[in-house]
């Protein structure tokens, strides 16, 4: 096909649709223009109101948080306030330096109940027994 035709076509195309359209809006749209004129504004009127009440209700919610965070808040200064007295109360109880780690303890401890075990048999062997008695 040639260009010329093919532009001629466009232009005839573009020209008539749009006006074959006006002419079935036209014939319907009058009964229907008034109506949806008031439902425009009866759903912008909808609108304003939701977008006053979301606003209301964001408010709301940023002062409960706020509330909320603040008496979170407090109870933590408490619960820190009362947790450095503890470590200040600890601290001054413990003043005296441990002499012996914990592994150490158990160590004296149990050379302590050996040498306990030594005297107690010791004692219990009595001294009139020799050392003849042990080779029988």
């Amino acid at each position: 096909m040639r260009i010329g035709p093919l532009c001629l076509m466009l232009v005839t195309l573009s020209i008539v649709a749009p006006a074959h359209g006006e002419e079935n809006a036209q014939g319907a749209s009058t009964p229907l223009s008034l109506s949806a004129g008031s439902q425009i504004n009866e759903l912008q009127q909808r609108l304003k109101e939701s977008e006053r009440q979301r606003e209301e209700l964001s408010k709301q919610l940023q002062n409960t948080d706020g509330e909320r965070e603040s008496a979170q808040l407090a109870r933590l200064r408490q619960e820190n306030q009362r947790l450095k007295l503890q470590l200040r109360e600890t601290q001054a109880g413990s003043s005296i330096p441990r002499l012996l780690t914990d592994q150490q303890q158990w160590f004296v401890i149990g050379a302590g109940v050996a040498l306990l075990a030594l005297l107690c048999g010791i004692f219990a062997s009595g001294a009139s027994r020799k050392r003849r008695q042990w080779l029988n």
